[in-house]
């Protein structure tokens, strides 16, 4: 197949950034309707974690699925089902007659979201064949996240406060339609060299761990004890199955041998540490900016601009300097911008005073900015373009899985906190353990950027991708012999 032209991989490359587009849109909209929802619904706060949770729960489970399933059978092909399947559950979410239906449907729509995010990163990765060409790529894909944080709060607010909650699910409806038309013309089909079977086992474990691990964690400030330990049993159990299971499986849905790599290893955590600190912070913002500030959603979205933008500036950049002068330095910056940021509200409660809490947005908006493009470029550089699925859907299962614990743990120690009182009267004090986790979170992206981006660790990476090009080499002829 010949190369496609620049400007025909701009053109791939803006569609696929369409579908981040609403799928971080969603997201950030979502986070602004939640007191609105709240009161609509009825709903405590496990009831608006869930909103969030079962989506990113959801996400996280079958990414990995709908990476290794576009490798087999088409790229473009499960792409466009994903926008599909996306945009239909974002019209049923619109329709909503309680919170117990918005959950579900917020899990269809996550069903289409797990084919589009990963698959796009595929497309991009396969497109962008020059190293540094395609961590510009990445930079510009990063920058889309910052886009979606400016004009969500913005959007969402605007919506939620003119016409009500339900509008903010509209907006996913033309830039769905719009992208798979464009996806239809435009984007090559693309597949793995070997078609890779499916591992039922290994999905129904993945779902296990991470469903019986977030239910644990949301639920356990308002159940007894008894009633979760069967949880953490089931979740334990889980992921032992899958240490034992996936290195003896022909084909498994984790390949393990991914994570020989230090540089892959250490972006997986960092990934998961970046996005609880987000997931964790857009909830604790929402929150104390309308339940106790008394703000109405498009002043909370206005007051969320001091950290969209800087995500939004510095995400480019970041894939500039990861191009030019490698991961380390971005992930150094990213874990101490949002280490300060979180030590900012937990030890000198930033959200009282306008000065620091505008500072504390700055901090941790500069911080999640140059952290995504890392993140990406670690996870699919130095592995084989036939796993690019696999290995895409690795990271941005990461993401996701960080973002369902961020909230679950966050929003547990804050419900734990408040207890029968009122937000206004205890938030500050209930929220602190939330920002030291958060601070927590960024000392981890921190540290793993400093340890896994040296000599040591880029050795570990030349030889897992050795490995693994060996063993795929070697299931070639098994297979042609067969």
């Amino acid at each position: 197949m010949p190369e496609p032209s620049h400007r025909r991989r701009m053109l791939v490359l803006a569609i696929c950034c369409m579908s981040l587009l609403i799928v971080s849109l969603d997201n950030t909209v979502l986070n602004v309707a939640l007191p609105s929802m709240q009161q609509d619904l009825h709903a405590s706060t496990s009831g608006l974690q869930w909103t969030i949770d079962a989506y990113t729960l959801v996400l996280a489970s079958l990414l990995m699925l709908a990476g290794s399933t576009a490798d087999r059978i088409g790229r473009k092909r499960v792409f466009m089902a994903g926008l599909v399947v996306f945009t239909l559950g974002s019209v049923l979410c619109s329709l909503a007659p309680n919170l117990q239906a918005l959950i579900a449907f917020r899990m269809v729509q996550a069903v289409g979201g797990s084919m589009l995010n990963p698959v796009a990163m595929s497309i991009i990765t396969n497109t962008f064949t020059d190293p540094r060409e395609r961590a510009r790529a990445i930079g510009v894909w990063g920058a889309v996240v910052g886009i979606s944080m400016a004009a969500g709060p913005l959007v969402g607010g605007l919506l939620v406060d003119s016409v009500g909650w339900r509008s903010i699910f509209w907006i996913n409806l033309p830039v769905g339609l719009a992208a798979l038309l464009l996806t239809l013309r435009f984007v090559p089909e693309s597949r793995a060299p070997r078609a890779r079977r499916p591992d039922p086992v290994g999905q129904v474990l993945v779902i296990a761990l991470f469903g019986s691990l977030t239910y644990a964690i949301i639920e356990a400030p308002s159940t007894a004890f008894g009633s979760i330990a069967p949880l953490a049993v089931v979740a334990l159990a889980a992921l032992a199955g899958l240490l034992l299971y996936e290195p003896r499986h022909e084909e498994p849905l984790i390949d393990l041998r991914f994570f020989r790599s230090a540089p892959f290893s250490g972006a997986t955590v960092i990934a998961i540490s970046a996005f609880a600190a987000l997931g964790g912070f857009l909830f604790l913002s929402t929150l104390y900016l309308q339940n106790v500030r008394g703000l109405t959603a498009l002043e909370a979205g206005l007051w969320m601009l001091p950290m969209a933008v800087p995500t939004f500036l510095c995400a480019p950049l970041s894939g500039r300097l990861v191009g030019s002068r490698g991961p380390r330095l971005p992930l150094l910056i990213a874990g101490f911008a949002m280490t300060t940021s979180g030590v900012l509200f937990a030890a000198f409660e930033a959200e009282t005073s306008n000065v620091t809490l505008f500072a504390g947005y700055v901090l941790f908006g500069i911080g999640f900015g140059f952290v995504n493009a890392p993140i990406t470029n670690t996870a699919v550089s130095g592995m084989p373009r036939a796993q690019a699925g696999v290995a895409a859907a690795v990271a941005s299962t990461s993401r996701q899985l960080g973002q369902t614990l961020g909230v679950a743990v966050v929003g547990a120690v804050l419900a734990s906190g408040v207890g029968s009182s009122s937000y206004r009267e205890v938030f500050v004090s209930a929220a602190r353990p939330g920002w030291w986790i958060l601070a927590v979170c960024g000392f981890a992206v921190l540290a793993l950027g400093a340890v896994t981006n040296g000599r040591w660790a880029r050795g570990t990476a030349e030889r897992a991708a050795r490995r693994l090009e060996s063993a795929e080499v070697r299931d070639v002829v098994v297979t042609a012999d067969r």
